[in-house]
């Protein structure tokens, strides 16, 4: 029988970046990861005056600048 209680809980996604000149890979926390960059997200779409339609670019650009801060 199926218990669905029983059954595994999927593991949380962590974000792996590029292998530093140390051959270490750089690890970030996940969550922490997506809060920062949604705040970042949601400044870049309030700087632009709060124009819709924008948000997954708004969330790409927040992205690329935390991930080029934390290396």
């Amino acid at each position: 029988m199926n218990d669905s209680k029983a059954q595994k809980q999927p593991k949380a996604k962590i974000a792996v970046g590029p292998k530093s000149s140390t051959g270490k890979v750089a690890v970030m926390d996940t969550v922490a990861s997506q809060d920062t960059i949604r705040v970042r997200a949601y400044e870049l779409y309030q700087n632009r005056g709060g124009e819709p339609g924008r948000d997954e670019q708004d969330w790409l650009c927040a992205e690329q600048e935390i991930l080029h801060r934390r290396r």
